[in-house]
């Protein structure tokens, strides 16, 4: 392997050591490359210089640049001016995994209903390798709110949901946690964590006791396994950090003394939830932060876990406890039996097979737009991510190679790099995705809003015409200006974002007010000569504007405006935002407007609705 290929990170230190040592010999060099540019963008929150991503991941310039122009080619990254910016499509490969996991399109909704009965901040969570990552967040919007973003990754220890999850590891999963637990005794590897404080370093007599304690763990942790009564914890109020509670012992010609440190009790904490059947999480994570946590079970292993996360001036832990979890046993409940219907609907329906994908069609086409720029291993290799999805969860080589239309040896070189890397697993030559896809991007995506999508797009709409462009939202019978480009001439559209106007004399109001059943038309005041205040001729008007499915709006707000508009649309085909192209009227005609902008501003808002899609089709994408 070349020295400059820069290691793939994973779940803790430990396990990248691990990717960094033994690279098979049929591994893609450029797509792990690629795949380290992606993930050092992650860590980044999304946007790093072209010369900081050359320093993160060890890779020659050249090689930085091929790849991030190869992602862009791609829509996975943004290239803006030297820096790389994650772009909304990326999440495509979360998507797959999400799909295949079915959980999120299942438990959402109960997820979404708990935190509003309870007006909490709700979570669902997988467990990935000696860490959990998030794949649904339900969170109250308050002064102090979870900041956790679906695809974060937070170390077991630390958590209410890690407990419980660890109930099931085995020797092999203990072994990896506790090397990545001395590997990285300040949990850097976990960026969405505060950092732990590094224990002081201690003698060998100090050692020979915290092997004692760690083998004495172990025999607990068996023993409530095989139904024994605990000889620790008999308070099992789950969660207490018994570490920091823990006196020090008498002794003396020891080098140093080893403080407590988060996570120490890990292990006494798994053996608690095993025989509690749930997990706290009191403030191990930060100050104030505390969480209730129980498993989602299917054919008897933990599917998920969901968590009640609040703050110490809303409820204690002990609180959290008493007061909700015969709520939260109530919402466990109705998720099993949800998973249990779903099981039963899908063993009748037939699997699905993905259609090809076109990879050969669009690999041609950029190989001849950026010649030697273009990496088409690095295209292919997370292609076959995409190829997973709902009733596609395990995939053999051939389903692979025929849902990507990449040949078998190809799809199979892929498989094993992505196998290495930690994001398939292969048993019995089937292939499935792990959790880990979702930290390709998904966290800093996830969070993204509407307006953020939107903002390239018009950024390159209004350079190609050279007139303002707007998005905005329907508030009531008003519309809100939530993104804008404005241009530099002396007579030019001057609107700031935040900006509310009446929606009857606006396009950007009328193509909203047009998806309406009954659109609100009261107090239609004459701002201009050519203002329609008749409610009967401007529901005419509306009813145009719903079959052509644009705007046109002159002079009608102010004498000299122009305006046409376009709605954009979510997954489902509701209007959720419009994007306009105003201008003075001495530019161009009404019929010039329709001839030259209407297309182009169709073909933008199309570009912002596929983003849109992909970036919404597991989360509730933000207007503002």
């Amino acid at each position: 392997m070349p020295s400059n290929v820069a290691p793939a990170t994973g779940t803790g230190t430990s396990s990248a050591a691990g990717a960094e040592a033994a690279v098979p010999a049929e591994a893609v060099t450029p797509l792990i490359r690629g795949i380290a540019v992606l993930r050092r963008l992650t860590d980044a929150d999304g946007v790093s210089s072209l010369s900081g991503l050359e320093r993160s991941t060890g890779l020659a310039r050249s090689t930085v640049d091929r790849i991030t122009a190869t992602l862009a080619r791609r829509g996975y990254v943004r290239l803006d001016g030297r820096d790389a910016v994650l772009a909304p499509r990326l999440m495509e490969l979360g998507n797959a995994y999400l799909a295949a996991l079915r959980l999120p399109r299942l438990l959402d909704a109960h997820a979404d209903a708990l935190a509003d009965e309870l007006d909490e901040s709700v979570s669902l969570a997988v467990g990935d390798q000696d860490g959990i990552r998030f794949i649904h967040q339900a969170t109250r919007r308050r002064a102090m709110s979870l900041s956790f973003r679906i695809g974060d990754l937070l170390p077991a220890e630390r958590t209410a949901p890690g407990p419980l999850f660890a109930t099931e590891w085995g020797d092999r999963e203990w072994a990896r946690w506790r090397e990545r637990r001395a590997a990285d005794p300040e949990d850097r590897g976990f960026p969405a964590v505060p950092a732990r404080s590094r224990p002081i370093e201690y003698g060998e007599d100090d050692r020979n006791d915290e092997k004692d304690r760690s083998d004495a763990n172990r025999t607990n942790r068996t023993n409530g396994k095989n139904g024994i009564d605990l000889t620790v914890g008999k308070d099992l109020t789950v969660g207490k950090n018994l570490a920091a509670d823990r006196p020090e012992e008498p002794g003396a010609g020891r080098s140093a003394r080893r403080l407590p440190t988060l996570g120490d009790d890990f292990e006494q904490r798994t053996a608690e939830a095993r025989e509690a059947g749930w997990a706290l999480d009191d403030q191990l994570i930060e100050p104030g932060l505390v969480a209730l946590s129980m498993p989602v079970r299917e054919a008897g292993r933990i599917a998920c876990v969901v968590s009640v996360v609040s703050h110490t001036s809303r409820h204690t832990a002990a609180d959290l406890r008493d007061t909700l979890l015969p709520r939260l046993r109530e919402a466990v409940a109705a998720m099993e039996r949800e998973l249990r219907e779903a099981q039963h609907a899908e063993s009748a329906t037939p699997r699905t097979t993905a259609a090809p994908s076109g990879l050969a069609v669009w690999t041609g086409a950029s190989k001849q737009e950026l010649g030697r720029e273009f990496i088409e291993s690095l295209a292919r290799g997370l292609t076959v991510i995409t190829a997973f999805g709902e009733g596609r969860a395990e995939l053999n080589l051939t389903e692979v190679a025929q849902a990507t239309g990449l040949a078998r040896a190809t799809a199979r070189r892929a498989l094993i790099t992505l196998e290495h890397l930690g994001y398939v697993t292969a048993h019995d030559r089937v292939f499935r995705l792990t959790p880990r896809v979702l930290g390709l991007g998904f966290p800093p995506l996830s969070r993204t809003s509407l307006a953020e999508i939107a903002a390239p797009h018009l950024t390159e709409l209004s350079q190609r015409l050279h007139d303002s462009v707007s998005l905005a939202v329907l508030t009531g019978d008003e519309i809100q200006y939530t993104g804008r480009v404005s241009t530099s001439r002396v007579m030019s559209v001057h609107i700031t974002i935040g900006t509310r106007l009446p929606a009857y004399p606006t396009a950007l109001g009328r193509v909203m007010l047009a998806d309406l059943p009954e659109p609100p038309l009261t107090e239609l005041l004459p701002l201009t000569p050519r203002t329609i205040t008749d409610p009967a001729r401007l529901r005419a008007v509306l009813d145009r504007v719903r079959e052509e499915g644009y705007a046109l709006v002159d002079e009608e707000l102010e004498v000299g405006l122009r305006s046409v508009a376009v709605p954009v649309r979510e997954r489902g085909g509701r209007v959720v935002a419009a994007v306009n192209v105003a201008m003075h009227s001495s530019r161009r005609t009404a019929e010039e407007c329709v001839a030259e902008v209407l297309p182009e501003l169709r073909a933008t808002v199309g570009r912002i609705e596929e983003d849109l899609w992909v970036a919404g089709r597991f989360r509730r994408v933000a207007q503002t």
